[in-house]
Parts: C-alpha cells; sequence; structure tokens
C-alpha cells in the first residue's frame, strides 16, 4: 500500500481504545525558542486531535524538531504553552513529565536510538519494564508488536546485527508497545532507502490507527508525508496549517 491509499480501510482504527477523534490531544500555543541570539521557534502553533496523523513539514533549520521537542516536553519553549489534554506540559514537574513519556508518548528517532547491549526483544519490552510490568508480561507483549511489524525472526539478536530497516521496525515496535496516545516520529525514514521507508512508513501508520494513537511526524520528504492526514509547514520558526488553507 503506498502512501497516497493510506487511508483506506484504515481510518475507522483511528477510533480504538474508544477515542474521540475530534478530541484535541496536544494544543500549542504562539511557542517561542531562541537559542542564544537565533530564533528556532517564531510564534508557531499546532493542534493535534486524537487518532489522526499530522506531518510537520519544513527545510532544514526551519524549527520543526524544535516544535517537536516542546510538543513531546523535551524543551520548555521560551513563551507560549502547550497543553495536553488541557494540562499544561511547563506546569508539570520533571518528574511528571517524564511519566508522561512513558506511559502516554512514544518516540521514534531517525536513527532508531536502540541500546545495543539489549536485544531486540528487550528493547521493545524495555518501556513496559521501565513503568512496572514483569519481565514476562512486557516480553510476551513486545514479541507481539515484533511480529506485527514483521521483524519478529529478530527478536533474540543485537541491534547490531539487523539491517537499517529491521532496526527502525523495532523502533517502531517499541515505541507502540505501551499504548501511547501519542507518538513522535523525528525523520523516521530519514536513514533508510526508499523501500525500506515506505515500509516503515506504512506499517507505522497501520498501527497508530488501529490503536488510536495520534501521530505527530516531522519530516522534509513528500513521499512521507503523503501518509498524514494534514500537514503542518514550518518556516523561519513559523507554523502554518495547509487544512486552512484554501
Amino acid at each position: 500500500m503506498s502512501g497516497g491509499d493510506r487511508t483506506t480501510g484504515n481510518r475507522t482504527g483511528g477510533a480504538g481504545k474508544g477515542r474521540n477523534p475530534a478530541e484535541a490531544l496536544l494544543v500549542a500555543t504562539a511557542l517561542r525558542k531562541a537559542y542564544g541570539p537565533t530564533p528556532a521557534l517564531d510564534g508557531a502553533d499546532l493542534t493535534l486531535r486524537a487518532g489522526e496523523v499530522v506531518a510537520v513539514m519544513g527545510p532544514s533549520g526551519s524549527g520543526k524538531s524544535t516544535l517537536l521537542h516542546c510538543l513531546a516536553g523535551l524543551v520548555r519553549p521560551d513563551s507560549g504553552e502547550v497543553r495536553y489534554r488541557d494540562r499544561e506540559l511547563s506546569a508539570m514537574s520533571d518528574a511528571e513529565r517524564s511519566a508522561l513519556r512513558r506511559t502516554d508518548f512514544g518516540f521514534v528517532f531517525q536513527f532508531g536510538q536502540l541500546v545495543p547491549e539489549l536485544t531486540c526483544l528487550e528493547n521493545v519490552a524495555m518501556p513496559l519494564r521501565l513503568s512496572g510490568t514483569r519481565r514476562r508480561a512486557a516480553e510476551a507483549a513486545a514479541a507481539g508488536w515484533l511480529e506485527r511489524l514483521e521483524v519478529g525472526a529478530i527478536a533474540d539478536r543485537r541491534p547490531g546485527e539487523v539491517s537499517g530497516g529491521q532496526g527502525q521496525r523495532v523502533a517502531v515496535a517499541r515505541a507502540l508497545v505501551g499504548g501511547p496516545r501519542v507518538v513522535f516520529a523525528d525523520e523516521p525514514t530519514g536513514a533508510l532507502d526508499s523501500l525500506n521507508g515506505e515500509l516503515v512508513m506504512r506499517l507505522l501508520t497501520e498501527a497508530a490507527h488501529d490503536t488510536g494513537a495520534a501521530v505527530v511526524l516531522v519530516t522534509h520528504e513528500p513521499r512521507v508525508a503523503a501518509y498524514s492526514d494534514r500537514e503542518i509547514v514550518v518556516r523561519d520558526g513559523k507554523s502554518r496549517d495547509m487544512e486552512r488553507v484554501s
């Protein structure tokens, strides 16, 4: 299935876990962030609804990764606010934000960032283990996700023993194993060839739709953005919602 026909047979999955597709999960308003004299964000806004895939696009240095980091509570904006389920992230303690990233948020990065000393199965089980799930239950859930992402056969291998495409599917399984409400994917296909990139995006978006997770997808590639329901363009630290552009 290509990005252009991603919605066929999948959008009904967006209502997974009983979530209301119209619910605004994450709302960012007038975000500003500078690193020294250089502004990374200059009044950016974004609204993410339950179950939707939003692509954040823009050239290198436009501020799109900084926007994702602010949305996920990894970086505090200098001004503006990010509200998740009507709670302001900056008002939470560090411990509360860390807990949120273990329970409600999942992450996929460009180079996977798997733990090299652990097997693929152990990498996927790790978020559950950190949340207190017993090893047997965590690894059973991890094995199910590896099968779903079509990499069950490499469960006992370490990240250095698998291909880039396989490793990235393991990273997707790790992001989804805990049942997050939001998955943040920062250039998830940036280190892959086009064939593996298409496979990763198909599996990621299908799984997210089926579980009801929303996805914030940072990319500069139109073929990757084609898997989204909506596009936000970031340029010079400002955002533009293409859904509202006539």
